[in-house]
């Protein structure tokens, strides 16, 4: 996130963009939902009627995959209609002359034709938005960044931002909600194909060497490659190990099939986790570890803060905290380990990396969080970034870079005539790992459903709860079907928290975005059907 989670309660004008936020990120709701009480404005732009809509002044509803059209569209007018900062962009950015030609297409009407969204929404929706700058905040998540075009989603967001000169505001900026605990602590620490700790580049000047004269080892010369791209490697025989912690990726991969036979080809397979989940029965070894509340060390949260957390528990039975287990690791290898606790870990870290050299364990534990930036001791951290100028480098001004709208790889079509979009859902989280061995959550979710229109279940007379098949051109899974006016017409809508029973990432396509190779999971064409009818399919050898 840019800001602060807190300063989203007093912002004067909240853009949702692609998030559940009620929820996914059910704490930050509640900020939002503050700064509506106290007269700020919400849009919600979203395909389904989720529950944040019981608070937004407007709700728009585009069709999957049409962000960019919509967001390209409200530069327009702001432009057009002088709407724009001039002071900020002739300061910070660079572009705009570039930026304004080629939106000269993306009129309201324009978009109307593509997204679906009246001309009319979109003219005052991108007039709020102005008129709110320099307070006013855009929220994203995974429904935008989990598209084949989400790295140009994000940069046409980036572009409306730029353009009010919300970068650099309090109660404003980009803020994408991170999507599990600690996302953001693990890109931090530099589990990232193209950084080391504290986003320095593998490939710039000075930066290898400098890891290399604190870690006494060489390190390699160029960038690594993607998990979507190391799947294609071990199919192919040229990755031959893998290393797994903390993710069931046979149940939360798109093109899960793909997936599982990928961890299949592979010669050697570890996996450390907290449980036996469906990916570690495929491990060759299985390193039980502890869980939260049973390690030492520190989370970093949707906002840069760095926390502490504690040991409350001993982790039971031959469970160990990760950190241990890679040191152990470590020494098996030849490479002996100096450090025996988190803190002096941390140390390390705050050694090698400027964004986190001011934070220690002994600030945090007097202090609470800090917020990185924190390049020294006495820095406070920072609430919100490029204050003065963008956190890019010193004298780098933000640029903007026209994009144009995508479609969806793989579109509805008379075989396939609906879209499957798939999230997350409150009380079953991401794959049911955790949420799915406590007693209770059947209550609230006892499965899974595919979440059908009642238009589109009047058509295809599908009964509430009745069992049904839903089928790409990947795969096919039967489902409890949920009857609900939260799904459009068109749309139907999965999550992936049951693959026991219901493993819907067989369905789920294998586009990926070109630039981060980040997985398609929010738009594939399926086609539904009444199990009776597909059964009779079968015995008939259709």
């Amino acid at each position: 996130m840019s800001n602060s989670i807190e300063e989203l309660g007093d912002t004067d004008y909240l853009l949702v963009l692609g998030s559940n936020t009620t929820e996914t990120h059910p704490v930050i709701a509640l900020r939002m939902k503050k700064a509506v009480r106290k007269g700020a404005k919400l849009t919600v732009v979203d395909p389904r009627k989720i529950e944040l809509t019981k608070w937004a002044t407007r709700h728009m509803q585009p069709k999957i995959g049409t962000d960019i059209a919509l967001l390209n569209a409200m530069c327009h007018v702001i432009i057009k209609e002088g709407l724009y900062d001039q002071s900020y962009i002739d300061r910070k950015t660079e572009g705009f002359e570039g930026l304004a030609a080629h939106l000269d297409m993306y009129t309201p009407e324009y978009a109307e034709r593509i997204t679906g969204v009246s001309a009319q929404d979109i003219i005052d929706t991108a007039r709020e938005y102005a008129e709110a700058s320099p307070k006013a905040a855009v929220c994203y998540t995974l429904g935008i960044t989990e598209h084949s075009c989400g790295s140009h989603n994000v940069q046409a967001v980036s572009n409306l931002a730029m353009l009010c000169g919300n970068f650099g505001q309090r109660s404003a900026g980009v803020n994408p909600l991170r999507g599990q605990n600690n996302v953001q602590g693990a890109s931090d620490m530099g589990a990232l194909p193209t950084d080391l700790p504290g986003y320095q580049k593998v490939e710039r000047p000075g930066v290898r060497e400098k890891f290399e004269a604190a870690w006494g080892s060489p390190l390699p010369k160029r960038r690594g490659i993607t998990k979507i791209t190391a799947l294609d490697q071990m199919i192919r025989g040229r990755v031959k190990a893998l290393y797994i912690m903390g993710e069931n990726s046979i149940a939360s991969d798109a093109h899960a099939n793909h997936s599982r036979r990928a961890i299949e080809a592979c010669e050697f397979v570890v996996v450390q986790d907290i449980f036996l989940t469906d990916t570690a029965q495929l491990a060759d070894v299985v390193f039980p570890a502890a869980a939260f509340a049973e390690s030492e060390g520190t989370f970093s949260n949707s906002e840069r803060r760095v926390q502490r957390v504690r040991k409350a528990v001993e982790p039971p039975g031959e469970a160990r905290e990760d950190w241990r287990i890679l040191l152990d690791m470590f020494e098996a290898m030849g490479y002996p380990q100096t450090m025996t606790t988190a803190s002096e870990i941390w140390d390390e870290i705050a050694s090698v990396a400027p964004i986190l050299a001011g934070i220690s364990y002994e600030r945090l534990d007097k202090e609470g969080g800090l917020q990185w930036p924190c390049p020294t001791p006495d820095h406070p951290g920072t609430e919100y970034l490029h204050k003065e100028e963008f956190e890019s480098g010193e004298g780098v001004p933000g640029f903007f870079a026209p994009v144009d709208h995508i479609a969806p790889a793989e579109e509805p079509d008379e075989e396939y005539p609906y879209v499957l979009t798939t999230g997350r859902r409150r009380s079953t989280y991401h794959t049911g790992t955790q949420t799915g061995r406590v007693d209770g959550f059947e209550l609230l979710v006892p499965h899974e459903w595919a979440e059908i229109s009642p238009h589109d279940a009047d058509v295809l007379g599908i009964e509430d709860e009745e069992v049904i098949e839903v089928a790409t051109r990947r795969g096919v899974v039967t489902v409890h079907a949920k009857i609900t006016d939260v799904s459009p017409p068109g749309t139907i809508f999965m999550s992936f928290a049951f693959p026991e029973s219901t493993m819907t990432n067989v369905l789920t396509s294998d586009a990926y975005d070109f630039i981060t190779e980040t997985p398609e999971f929010k738009a594939c064409a399926v086609k539904v059907t009444k199990l009776a009818v597909a059964e009779d399919a079968v015995a008939a050898g259709d």
